[in-house]
Protein backbone atom coordinates (compact mmCIF):
# COMPACT_ATOMS: atom_id res chain seq x y z
CA UNK A 1 0.00 0.00 0.00
CA UNK A 2 3.06 2.58 0.70
CA UNK A 3 3.94 1.86 -3.12
CA UNK A 4 1.25 2.69 -4.25
CA UNK A 5 0.50 5.57 -2.07
CA UNK A 6 3.81 6.88 -2.76
CA UNK A 7 3.48 5.98 -6.73
CA UNK A 8 0.58 7.84 -6.58
CA UNK A 9 1.83 11.38 -4.83
CA UNK A 10 4.33 11.63 -7.07
CA UNK A 11 2.77 10.84 -10.01
CA UNK A 12 0.33 13.18 -9.55
CA UNK A 13 2.53 15.81 -9.07
CA UNK A 14 3.99 14.63 -12.41
CA UNK A 15 0.81 15.35 -13.99
CA UNK A 16 0.47 18.55 -12.29
CA UNK A 17 3.74 20.12 -13.15
CA UNK A 18 3.29 19.32 -16.12
CA UNK A 19 -0.03 20.44 -16.55
CA UNK A 20 1.31 23.99 -15.00
CA UNK A 21 4.35 24.03 -17.57
CA UNK A 22 1.72 23.02 -20.47
CA UNK A 23 -0.97 25.77 -19.86
CA UNK A 24 -0.54 28.46 -17.74
CA UNK A 25 3.65 28.24 -17.74
CA UNK A 26 6.27 29.33 -19.63
CA UNK A 27 5.21 26.44 -22.78
CA UNK A 28 1.91 27.90 -23.13
CA UNK A 29 0.78 25.31 -25.35
CA UNK A 30 -2.75 26.00 -25.20
CA UNK A 31 -2.78 29.55 -26.03
CA UNK A 32 -4.85 28.56 -29.06
CA UNK A 33 -7.57 27.72 -26.78
CA UNK A 34 -7.92 30.74 -25.25
CA UNK A 35 -6.02 33.61 -27.24
CA UNK A 36 -6.52 36.67 -27.47
CA UNK A 37 -9.34 38.54 -29.85
CA UNK A 38 -9.06 42.54 -30.04
CA UNK A 39 -12.95 42.39 -30.35
CA UNK A 40 -12.76 40.87 -26.92
CA UNK A 41 -14.18 44.20 -25.10
CA UNK A 42 -17.06 44.82 -27.64
CA UNK A 43 -17.48 40.69 -27.81
CA UNK A 44 -18.39 40.66 -24.30
CA UNK A 45 -20.14 44.14 -23.97
CA UNK A 46 -22.68 42.73 -26.50
CA UNK A 47 -23.18 39.41 -25.01
CA UNK A 48 -23.82 41.09 -21.22
CA UNK A 49 -26.04 43.97 -23.28
CA UNK A 50 -28.24 41.03 -24.68
CA UNK A 51 -28.40 39.40 -21.77
CA UNK A 52 -27.01 35.59 -22.48
CA UNK A 53 -27.59 33.57 -19.56
CA UNK A 54 -24.63 31.94 -18.16
CA UNK A 55 -24.19 28.56 -19.83
CA UNK A 56 -22.15 26.26 -22.81
CA UNK A 57 -23.36 27.69 -26.64
CA UNK A 58 -23.24 25.80 -29.87
CA UNK A 59 -24.04 28.84 -32.49
CA UNK A 60 -26.48 28.56 -34.63
CA UNK A 61 -28.57 25.68 -33.10
CA UNK A 62 -31.77 24.89 -32.64
CA UNK A 63 -34.48 24.68 -29.73
CA UNK A 64 -34.56 21.31 -27.48
CA UNK A 65 -37.59 19.40 -29.18
CA UNK A 66 -37.48 20.79 -32.55
CA UNK A 67 -38.04 18.11 -34.80
CA UNK A 68 -35.67 16.63 -37.31
CA UNK A 69 -37.06 18.90 -40.09
CA UNK A 70 -36.87 21.87 -38.41
CA UNK A 71 -33.44 21.20 -37.22
CA UNK A 72 -31.87 19.90 -40.81
CA UNK A 73 -33.76 22.85 -42.72
CA UNK A 74 -32.45 25.41 -40.31
CA UNK A 75 -28.64 23.46 -40.99
CA UNK A 76 -29.49 23.63 -44.95
CA UNK A 77 -30.16 27.53 -44.49
CA UNK A 78 -26.99 28.05 -42.23
CA UNK A 79 -24.40 26.52 -43.74
CA UNK A 80 -21.65 28.31 -44.98
CA UNK A 81 -22.43 31.00 -42.30
CA UNK A 82 -20.31 31.55 -39.36
CA UNK A 83 -20.48 29.46 -36.38
CA UNK A 84 -19.33 29.65 -32.69
CA UNK A 85 -19.10 27.71 -29.91
CA UNK A 86 -19.72 29.69 -26.55
CA UNK A 87 -18.55 29.44 -22.79
CA UNK A 88 -20.68 32.21 -21.07
CA UNK A 89 -19.65 33.59 -17.64
CA UNK A 90 -20.98 36.75 -16.50
CA UNK A 91 -18.66 37.35 -13.55
CA UNK A 92 -14.88 36.22 -13.89
CA UNK A 93 -13.61 34.43 -10.98
CA UNK A 94 -9.69 34.62 -10.45
CA UNK A 95 -10.16 31.62 -7.88
CA UNK A 96 -6.71 29.93 -8.94
CA UNK A 97 -6.08 28.51 -5.65
CA UNK A 98 -9.15 25.72 -5.43
CA UNK A 99 -8.70 25.29 -8.97
CA UNK A 100 -5.35 24.25 -8.67
CA UNK A 101 -6.21 22.40 -5.67
CA UNK A 102 -9.10 20.52 -7.40
CA UNK A 103 -6.36 19.68 -10.26
CA UNK A 104 -3.79 18.51 -8.14
CA UNK A 105 -6.27 15.65 -6.21
CA UNK A 106 -7.62 14.38 -9.51
CA UNK A 107 -4.32 14.07 -10.72
CA UNK A 108 -3.08 11.73 -7.46
CA UNK A 109 -6.87 10.48 -8.22
CA UNK A 110 -5.76 9.64 -12.26
CA UNK A 111 -2.32 8.15 -11.26
CA UNK A 112 -3.91 5.88 -8.32
CA UNK A 113 -6.08 4.43 -10.13
CA UNK A 114 -3.71 4.14 -12.87
CA UNK A 115 -1.34 2.61 -10.26
CA UNK A 116 -4.24 0.33 -8.92
CA UNK A 117 -4.57 -1.62 -12.24
CA UNK A 118 -0.96 -1.71 -13.60
CA UNK A 119 -0.58 -3.80 -9.92
CA UNK A 120 -2.79 -6.10 -11.09
CA UNK A 121 -0.35 -7.02 -14.15
CA UNK A 122 1.90 -10.09 -13.25
CA UNK A 123 5.69 -9.60 -14.16
CA UNK A 124 5.30 -5.80 -14.33
CA UNK A 125 8.43 -4.11 -15.98
CA UNK A 126 9.19 -0.11 -17.05
CA UNK A 127 8.01 -1.29 -20.55
CA UNK A 128 4.88 -2.48 -19.74
CA UNK A 129 4.38 0.43 -17.55
CA UNK A 130 4.92 2.52 -20.04
CA UNK A 131 2.91 1.99 -23.06
CA UNK A 132 0.08 0.91 -20.31
CA UNK A 133 -0.03 4.50 -19.25
CA UNK A 134 0.60 5.73 -22.89
CA UNK A 135 -2.17 3.93 -24.10
CA UNK A 136 -4.50 4.79 -21.22
CA UNK A 137 -3.37 8.45 -21.92
CA UNK A 138 -4.60 7.68 -25.46
CA UNK A 139 -7.98 6.20 -24.50
CA UNK A 140 -8.36 9.52 -22.73
CA UNK A 141 -7.49 11.85 -25.39
CA UNK A 142 -9.22 9.51 -28.25
CA UNK A 143 -12.46 9.20 -26.33
CA UNK A 144 -12.50 12.97 -25.16
CA UNK A 145 -10.52 15.42 -26.70
CA UNK A 146 -10.21 14.01 -30.35
CA UNK A 147 -14.21 12.55 -30.68
CA UNK A 148 -14.75 16.23 -29.62
CA UNK A 149 -12.31 18.02 -32.43
CA UNK A 150 -14.09 16.32 -35.16
CA UNK A 151 -17.06 17.54 -34.30
CA UNK A 152 -15.66 21.35 -33.53
CA UNK A 153 -12.75 21.77 -35.36
CA UNK A 154 -10.41 22.47 -32.85
CA UNK A 155 -6.64 22.10 -32.76
CA UNK A 156 -5.71 18.96 -31.20
CA UNK A 157 -1.96 18.55 -31.59
CA UNK A 158 -1.29 20.37 -27.89
CA UNK A 159 -3.31 17.89 -26.50
CA UNK A 160 -1.76 14.67 -28.33
CA UNK A 161 1.71 16.82 -27.12
CA UNK A 162 0.12 16.70 -23.96
CA UNK A 163 -1.13 13.02 -23.75
CA UNK A 164 2.17 11.90 -24.77
CA UNK A 165 4.41 13.94 -22.40
CA UNK A 166 2.41 13.75 -19.11
CA UNK A 167 1.39 10.50 -19.55
CA UNK A 168 4.78 9.05 -21.03
CA UNK A 169 6.59 10.77 -17.29
CA UNK A 170 4.04 9.65 -15.47
CA UNK A 171 4.58 6.26 -16.65
CA UNK A 172 8.28 6.19 -16.45
CA UNK A 173 8.12 7.23 -13.03
CA UNK A 174 5.52 3.97 -12.37
CA UNK A 175 7.50 2.13 -14.16
CA UNK A 176 10.34 2.94 -12.17
CA UNK A 177 8.64 2.89 -8.69
CA UNK A 178 5.71 0.33 -9.07
CA UNK A 179 8.00 -2.96 -10.52
CA UNK A 180 9.47 -2.75 -6.79
CA UNK A 181 6.36 -2.83 -5.24
CA UNK A 182 5.44 -5.97 -6.66
CA UNK A 183 8.67 -7.75 -6.12
CA UNK A 184 8.32 -6.53 -2.34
Amino acid sequence: MKHLAIGSLVGGLILFIWQFLAWGGPLGLHYSKMAYNPQQDAILAALDTIGVEPGSYFLPTVAKGTSMEDAAKMMEEKGGQPWALLEYHPSLENNMIPNMIRGLVLDILLVFVLSWVLMKIPGLDMQTVLLTSLAIGFIGYGSITYLNSIWFEANTWPDVLDTVVSWGLTGAWLGFWLPRATKA
